[in-house]
């Protein structure tokens, strides 16, 4: 054999053990192109109605934002008007208050005239008794 014969051997035989070895990996390769494949089928096929559900939330999403939109002013309103209402109540408490420590007050002035008058009457009468 001659040299040439040798390397011609020897390129044959490498090319077989890398054609040995290469099976194996060509053949997975090929298992995960089809298992990628019917991936992508089913993602397609679940994508476009999720998708389309999708823009039917975005539609009713902005729907309702125009409709709480709308309504913004109608509530600034009823807040203003609330706070004004808890302006006028806290007016109201204030004065109930004036006028129930002016009741006490006369009240008390009361129960001293009443005191007074009675002692004054008591002792009016008994002078009256005693003939002074």
């Amino acid at each position: 054999m001659t040299l040439g014969a040798v390397a011609a051997l020897i390129v044959a035989l490498a090319l077989v053990v890398l054609v040995l070895f290469l099976i194996p990996t060509i053949l997975t390769v090929r298992r995960m192109a089809a298992s990628v494949a019917s991936l992508a089928d089913l993602l397609v096929g679940e994508l476009r109605p999720t998708i389309k559900e999708l823009n039917e939330v975005l539609v009713e999403l902005k729907t309702v934002a125009s409709g709480v939109a709308e309504h913004t002013d109608d509530v600034k309103k009823f807040m203003t008007a609330l706070g004004e209402t808890g302006d006028q109540i806290s007016t109201v408490n204030r004065s109930v208050g004036v006028v129930t420590n002016l009741f006490n007050q006369a009240g008390a002035w009361a129960t001293g005239f009443k005191v007074a008058g009675t002692y004054l009457l008591e002792r009016y009468l008994n002078r009256k008794r005693k003939g002074v």
